[in-house]
C-alpha cells in the first residue's frame, strides 16, 4: 500500500474553505455505460517507460464499439499535485502526455471516466479538465450495457478496492486522513519539490512494511465486500487495487453473487501484467492489455 506523509497539514490559508480539493471532486457516484472498458492500477511512471509506451498504444488501439474508458484508480505511480502539470520532472511531462492521450480519446466519441486510487488521490480539477475526463466517486454504482443485450443491463458497483482491505488497519487510518478535504487542502500548499520528497519517503516506508505484512492482510476481506454490495443493494462488484485478478463467485444472502478484480500493469515485468474487462455481448470480458 502506498501512504503518504503523516504529519498534520498546516493550517488553512484565508479562503481555503472554498478550494475545491481532489477530494471533493468526485461528484459522479452512479454512471450509466454502454460499452466501457475497465482498467486499473496502470502505475505509471518515467521509470517505467515500456508500461507507459504500451499505455498510450492501448488507448489508441481501443476497439471501435468502446464507448467508455473506465480507471479504477492508480492510473500513476503517484501524483503530488497537478500544478505539477505545469514542472519540469520527467514525470510532470509524462502527465501531460497521458492526458492529452485521454483528451484525444473524446473526438474518437470515447468518454474517460477516472478514481482515484491510493497513489492518485491528488489528481484533482486540472488534470480532469486538461483530460476531458469524469472523475468517479469511490464507491460508484453503474449501470452498464442496455436493455438489448442477453440478459438486459448489469448493475455494477465499482471501486478502487483499497476501502475493503479492512485488516491492514495503518493503512486504512492513513486512508481516513490522505482523503480529509482539510489536510489535502494543507499539504498541496506546501512547494512541489517538497511534496514529492515527503510522497517518495511514505513510498518508501510503505514498500519496506509490506515485506513484513501477511498477504491475506493486503487484500479485501469479504465481509467489507458483503457490507458496501448490501448498502449498494447489488450483487456484482469490480475493483482493483490487489493485483490479484480473478472472477469469484459467491453467495450474499442466499443469493449468487460476483466479485471481478482487475490487473495492474507492469510491462517491464516478466512475463509482462496488463488488460482488462469489456462489456461486448451482455458480458464482461477479458481484455488483453
Amino acid at each position: 500500500m502506498s501512504e503518504a506523509p503523516r504529519a498534520a497539514a498546516p493550517d488553512p490559508a484565508p479562503g481555503a474553505g472554498t478550494m475545491t480539493v481532489p477530494a471533493l471532486a468526485a461528484r459522479i457516484d452512479r454512471v450509466a455505460l454502454r460499452a466501457p472498458v475497465f482498467i486499473s492500477d496502470l502505475h505509471l511512471s518515467a521509470l517505467r517507460p515500456a508500461t507507459v509506451a504500451h499505455f498510450l498504444s492501448f488507448l489508441r488501439g481501443l476497439p471501435a464499439a468502446t464507448a467508455e474508458l473506465v480507471v479504477l484508480g492508480d492510473l500513476f505511480e503517484f501524483w503530488a499535485g497537478d500544478d505539477a502539470l505545469a514542472g519540469a520532472e520527467a514525470d510532470d511531462a509524462l502527465g501531460g502526455t497521458v492526458a492529452q492521450a485521454l483528451a484525444d480519446l473524446a473526438g474518437r466519441g470515447i468518454a474517460a471516466y477516472l478514481m482515484h486510487g491510493n497513489r492518485d488521490l491528488l489528481l484533482g480539477e486540472a488534470f480532469l479538465a486538461r483530460s476531458r475526463a469524469q472523475l468517479l466517486a469511490d464507491p460508484t454504482v453503474a449501470t452498464v450495457g442496455s436493455a438489448a443485450d442477453a440478459g438486459g443491463p448489469l448493475a455494477l458497483l465499482l471501486s478502487h478496492g483499497d476501502a475493503w482491505c479492512t485488516l491492514d488497519l495503518p493503512y486504512q487510518a492513513f486512508r481516513r486522513q490522505a482523503r480529509d478535504a482539510a489536510f489535502q487542502a494543507g499539504f498541496l500548499r506546501q512547494p512541489l519539490a517538497q511534496r514529492r520528497a515527503l510522497i517518495g519517503q511514505a513510498r518508501a516506508r510503505s514498500e519496506a512494511g509490506k515485506q513484513q505484512m501477511a498477504m491475506e492482510i493486503m487484500d479485501v476481506t469479504p465481509d467489507a465486500v458483503a457490507g458496501a454490495l448490501r448498502t449498494a443493494g447489488l450483487r456484482h462488484v469490480l475493483h482493483g487495487h490487489t493485483h490479484r485478478p480473478d472472477h469469484h463467485e459467491f453467495s450474499l444472502d442466499g443469493q449468487p453473487a460476483h466479485r471481478w478484480v482487475l490487473p495492474d500493469w507492469e510491462i517491464e515485468a516478466l512475463p509482462p501484467r496488463g488488460g482488462g474487462l469489456a462489456w461486448r455481448d451482455g458480458k464482461l470480458h477479458p481484455l488483453a492489455g
